[in-house]
């Protein structure tokens, strides 16, 4: 079992209190459940992405060299309730287990996976919140004559490797699978690429180059 830890700047600053809660927390249910543990961290990081810690810890859980991750509180693991949902989609999808001692999710066991559905239910709604407000805020602008481009939706290097994984041969899901693997964030700022979207790139990518 992979035990996660993670630390802002600002908490880093004030003291050492933070770290070492979390590891006594996480200890703490190793013992009482029988785990063997291992410690990943990131200090002085925020949790806005995926960041160093985390990625290793999530790329040994896809290569099966563990069977789960353990963080003290759901904000250790990410900031938001949907880049939390979308990680307990990987733990599903990859079979492996995700615990957040702090709001008894625990997918190994009935009431811990209720409160991992009743999470991406709330990560749903907000999805679709944002949405609607992004809908708005677009429809305002038009109303006052700005004129609205199309943003790209990832950076060069991205998509030229999206490129190149096309040209080895690689189907969309492979290569969604890879970016996901390597830590790379989706254009919607998710830990997880959708072959769809790596589709919609690469067609952009050919229309341009027409």
């Amino acid at each position: 079992m992979i035990g996660y830890i993670r630390c802002s700047t600002e908490e880093q600053a004030d003291s050492r209190l933070g770290i070492e809660a979390q590891e006594a927390a996480l200890h703490a249910e190793a013992d009482r459940r029988g785990w063997q543990l291992t410690i990943v961290r990131d200090e002085g990081l925020s949790g806005s992405q995926v960041n160093p810690g985390l990625r290793e810890a999530l790329e040994q859980l896809a290569a099966g060299l563990a069977d789960g991750l353990v963080v003290a509180k759901l904000d250790r693991l990410a900031r938001s309730v949907v880049h939390a949902a979308d990680i307990m989609e990987r733990a599903r999808i990859q079979r492996w287990s995700l615990i957040m001692l702090d709001i008894q999710v625990d997918t190994t066991t009935a009431s811990g996976e209720a409160m991992a559905n009743m999470l991406a239910t709330f990560a749903q709604y907000e999805r679709r919140i944002i949405g609607e407000r992004t809908k708005a805020a677009l429809a305002a602008k038009k109303a006052q004559g700005v004129k609205l481009g199309r943003p790209r939706l990832v950076p060069t290097t991205v998509a030229l490797r999206i490129s190149g994984m096309r040209a080895d041969g690689l189907s969309y899901r492979a290569i969604a699978d890879k970016l996901t693997a390597d830590g790379i964030l989706s254009p919607a700022g998710r830990p997880t690429w959708q072959a769809s979207t790596v589709r919609r790139i690469f067609n952009s990518i050919d229309t341009k180059a027409a």
